[in-house]
């Protein structure tokens, strides 16, 4: 948001979160000022959640330059049925079959409760 300059859209709270950054970016690098500024918002969310004392350790992640996509076992992937299946199996009613099904029913109850 800061990049983009939408900073003043932001509400009261992270507008001073974004500042401390600020701060620490005249102090250390880039990397450096936004550990400490998760770590800052790590401990102020720790303790608006009823956490007493200091917050646990978070785990750090590094990301990596390599994306691994994700992939599915072989045996839980659905495997499509062939064609030649499908058409052999059943066969479908045409929809103006059902209706006209549904039609007949109708004026049969119709006439039946006159």
């Amino acid at each position: 948001m800061a990049k983009l300059n939408g900073a003043s859209t932001l509400p009261a709270e992270a507008q001073r979160f974004l500042m401390r950054y600020r701060t620490f970016l005249t102090e250390m690098t880039e990397a450096e000022a936004s550990e400490a500024t998760i770590a800052l918002v790590y401990k102020s969310y720790y303790a608006e959640m009823g956490g007493v004392g200091t917050p646990p350790k978070f785990a750090r992640v590094r990301a990596s330059r390599r994306v691994q996509r994700h992939r599915v076992p072989t045996a839980a992937r659905p495997r499509p049925k062939p064609a030649s299946a499908r058409s052999a199996g059943k066969t479908r009613l045409p929809v103006a079959l059902i209706f006209i099904c549904l039609v007949v029913v109708y004026v049969g109850f119709s006439i039946f409760w006159r």
